[in-house]
């Protein structure tokens, strides 16, 4: 399996630097089967029945983008450089793994200053990061941040403009509640209190799990032959609650539908250990590729992602490479928009559609 198996052209104006609004104005491909229909996110209630359960990762973005300076006295006087810090993840004693440029120009032990309230000191450098010690914790931590810190808006966007204040709602899920994620669950970025209502009213249900997302899901795939890729470790959690909802969905013959990749590889990493959904907490790198059996999902709403990444061997595991590449292809020719703030798609693989055609539709 190469990793140009992956790969489509894609014109560089069909990635999206703001969503749709509403939310729910964002177009919608659905891939039933052999099928492909264009629709809109509004309409998801189409494809939906009384029964199915949305599987919905509630994890929290922090605005994990500081900009700051380093001061120092020296024979030469006084001199500041300008520091930029991506936060990546915190540390069990409070302490934050970071990326820091530039890191050359921070030692250990110096401070650098983000805001009137915020500060940090750096305690290491590790691998190509740094570990920074904060003045403030808990609380005035969260506050301070708030305040200083940017949204972490994915490369692609990144380079094309800044984050500003928009982005610190625009970046973030309607039901986001666990602090911790430096990127957003996209898929789930299109759903609004109205929509999740006509979902309910219709008799679908919704399961929250959590499932922090790292910087590393931006990282490029390097290696030729990709079963020899490694994923990077994310946590997450998937709890009892959670856990016996997706159970008593299956065992009434619903379908279980993760909104995310990020949903998917958790509900189906607390399936690997038994075989069955179960209650599980942890650091996950599964890595999810064609061949891969999935164990709990049922089809997938995910937006479109980029060429020759994990995520497009994770969509390609569900519903196939060739029929992948269809799909693609249609977006791409109807001018979907594309990655993080881009449209959606809901795949349901040929066998989850011809089994729902035998239950009969509602």
């Amino acid at each position: 399996m190469k990793l140009s198996d992956f790969d489509f052209d894609l014109p560089e104006a069909l990635i999206a630097t703001r969503p749709a609004r509403p939310r729910r104005a964002a177009r919608l491909l659905v891939a039933e089967g052999e099928g492909i229909t264009d629709a809109g996110v509004a309409d998801l209630g189409r494809w939906l029945r009384p029964g199915d359960r949305l599987v919905l990762n509630d994890t929290r973005v922090i605005p994990a983008r500081l900009s700051g300076l380093r001061h120092r006295s020296g024979a030469q006087g006084d001199t500041a450089a300008k520091i930029e810090v991506t936060l990546l993840e915190p540390g069990a004693d409070g302490s934050w793994s970071a990326l820091i440029k530039p890191l050359k120009k921070v030692s250990e032990g110096e401070e650098i200053v983000f805001s009137e309230r915020l500060s940090a000191v750096l305690l290491a450098k590790e691998e190509g990061q740094g570990r920074l010690r904060f003045n403030l914790m808990g609380d005035d931590f969260d506050a301070a941040l708030a305040e200083a810190g940017a949204m972490p808006l994915p490369p692609y966007i990144a380079a094309r403009r800044p984050a500003d204040e928009q982005d610190k709602v625009d970046y973030q899920t309607v039901w986001a509640r666990a602090p911790g994620a430096v990127a957003a669950p996209t898929a789930s970025l299109h759903f609004d209190e109205a929509l999740l209502a006509e979902l309910a009213a219709l008799g679908v249900g919704f399961s929250h799990v959590t499932l922090h997302v790292g910087a590393g899901t931006f990282l490029p795939v390097k290696v030729e032959d990709v079963t020899t890729h490694r994923m990077h470790a994310e946590w997450g959690e998937v709890s009892a609650k959670a856990a016996a909802e997706m159970a008593a969905t299956r065992a009434a013959g619903g379908r279980i539908i993760p909104v995310g990749t990020t949903a998917l590889r958790l509900i189906e990493t607390a399936a690997r250990a038994t075989g069955e959904i179960a209650a599980w907490s942890g650091d996950t790198d599964i890595f999810i590729y064609p061949g891969f059996e999935f164990r709990v999902a049922d089809a997938l709403m995910t937006n479109f992602h980029l060429p020759k990444s994990t995520l497009m061997m994770l969509v390609s595991a569900l519903m196939g490479q060739d029929t992948i590449r269809r799909i693609y292809a249609h977006a791409v020719a109807a001018r979907y928009r594309f990655f993080s703030y881009g449209d959606a798609s809901l795949l349901i693989p040929a066998a989850k559609a011809d089994r729902r055609g035998a239950q009969g539709t509602e």
